[in-house]
């Protein structure tokens, strides 16, 4: 599933294309995703103009000028394609899987493609958004200001169960997923197994650190490109030839020389150095 880094870089892919630009259409080409599309979803949305667009965790936010936000979630196959017209002004073909096309007064159509239609479409109220039930319970961005060592040591304090754990929970700080925090972990030289409750102080504060600076990184890579992961304007990122220890099982660690360890741990694994990490 795309994480912050490949959601920021959609965000940032699609801006030049949408920000400021009329729907001329939107098409729906099947009732639902992972949830049903909202009642009256393309004609809500034709004619809108999209005034900004932005990022909560790992939703991108269409704001649009008659008040309502669009809010998009990829799911773990979804893409935002930017197609523009072939010669002569005709469409490109369609493929099986483009299941929303929103197309621009300027003639850009930006297709919402997902194989497993595990995205996520919903209407908003701008006022309301911070209450909807994806959004409420979210915790602080990571590259905000809101998010710093003492933030973190608040949140995590009193929390028995491992960091890596602790880490993935959006309540703790949102949009943070598998293979960030396996970095973040590594570059704070924490151990996964570690319990959330003692990482405080300077811990805290480096840890903190280490998550901006891996998210950073990954951003400005372009992400992290797994299977089905692709960037707007259809780049693949390139963050995972930076890997430290995601995905290296068994591999010299590149600061130590140790052999890169797995443990699984909730059901997914997680990469570790056990001799740089404690």
């Amino acid at each position: 599933m795309p994480e912050l880094p490949e959601v920021e870089t959609v965000v940032r892919g699609l801006r030049p294309k949408l920000e400021g630009q009329r729907l001329r259409q939107v098409e729906q080409r099947r009732p639902d995703l992972r949830f049903p599309f909202p009642e009256n979803f393309a004609q809500r949305l034709t004619g809108r103009r999209v005034e900004h667009i932005g990022r909560r965790a790992k939703y991108m936010l269409l704001h649009l000028d008659d008040g309502q936000v669009l809010l998009c979630h990829l799911g773990m196959s979804g893409r935002m394609v930017i197609v523009e017209r072939g010669r002569g002004g005709t469409r490109l073909p369609l493929d099986r899987h483009d299941h929303v096309i929103f197309t621009t007064e300027a003639g850009t159509e930006i297709r919402f493609n997902d194989v497993r239609r595990f995205g996520i479409m919903d209407l908003i109220a701008a006022e309301a958004l911070e209450a909807h039930p994806l959004l409420r319970a979210l915790g602080p961005e990571p590259l905000s200001n809101d998010f710093n060592g003492p933030t973190l040591a608040a949140a995590l304090k009193g929390k028995r169960t491992p960091i890596k754990a602790a880490l993935l929970n959006q309540q703790v700080v949102a949009g943070l997923g598998n293979i960030y925090v396996c970095e973040a972990l590594f570059f704070a030289g924490l151990s996964p197994r570690r319990l959330a409750y003692t990482v405080q102080g300077n811990r805290a504060e480096k840890l903190a650190a280490a998550v901006r600076q891996v998210l950073a990184r990954a951003i400005e890579a372009g992400g992290s490109s797994l299977r089905d992961y692709v960037q707007a304007n259809g780049e693949l990122g390139y963050f995972q030839h930076e890997w430290s220890v995601y995905g290296r099982e068994d591999e010299t660690c590149r600061t130590c020389g140790a052999p890169v360890k797995r443990l699984v741990q909730s059901g997914r694994s997680t990469f570790y150095c056990p001799a740089c990490q404690r």
